[in-house]
């Protein structure tokens, strides 16, 4: 695994999602709950619209635009229209930043 620098904690209160550039191909939201920070791919599965223009609440992201739903920990679709999950990635927290493994995204195992 290969962790990157995301952003600093300070700039991700709780209870919000921050875009972050990291330099590849993949847009990654930097979310921050009461449950610690998740990142989680950028992109509604369903609309292909910024999740990080949705609200937070709890461990999960909304779409603004037709407000599917997507469990922070998972990525999975809580709510329609949204069908396909969204990439999660890990995430480690150190020194008041937050890092990022976007090489690696977390499979999802349903149990």
């Amino acid at each position: 695994m290969s962790f990157v620098r995301a952003c600093a904690v300070a700039e991700v209160p709780v209870g919000a999602a921050i875009p972050v550039d990291l330099g590849g191909d993949a847009d990654i939201a930097v979310v921050n709950t009461v449950e610690g920070f998740f990142a989680i791919r950028d992109v509604c599965s369903h609309a292909e619209v910024p999740l990080t223009d949705g609200e937070v609440d709890g461990c999960t992201i909304e779409c603004y635009m037709h407000g599917s739903r997507f469990d922070l920990r998972t990525g999975q679709p809580l709510e329609l229209p949204a069908t396909q999950p969204v990439p999660t990635y890990p995430v480690r927290v150190d020194e008041g930043s937050v890092f990022i493994d976007p090489d690696n995204p977390i499979e999802y195992q349903e149990q």
